[in-house]
């Protein structure tokens, strides 16, 4: 088996569509010198084609719906739609 890159992300600071692609800066959050709320910084950008968009997405929600059946997550009630 080849050795697969791992990058690390604190989560996704901007998704957009442009020029026919969906394009993710993940970012990274970097603390200040004075201990100041860290900031977030933009790490890597991911570009898909909308069709890759929507089967990462489906992927994400197939994960989301086992993480709250097995309790991991729990659904927020007062969550907006």
């Amino acid at each position: 088996m080849s050795e697969k890159k791992e990058i690390y992300a604190d989560g996704i600071g901007q998704i957009h569509f442009a020029g026919g692609m969906v394009r993710y800066d993940f970012v990274t959050l970097q603390p200040k010198e004075d201990g100041a709320a860290p900031e977030s910084k933009s790490s890597i950008r991911i570009i898909m084609p909308p069709q890759g968009f929507l089967a990462a997405f489906n992927s994400m929600q197939q994960l989301i719906d086992k993480l709250l059946d097995a309790g991991v997550l729990q659904k927020n009630p007062n969550a907006k739609k």
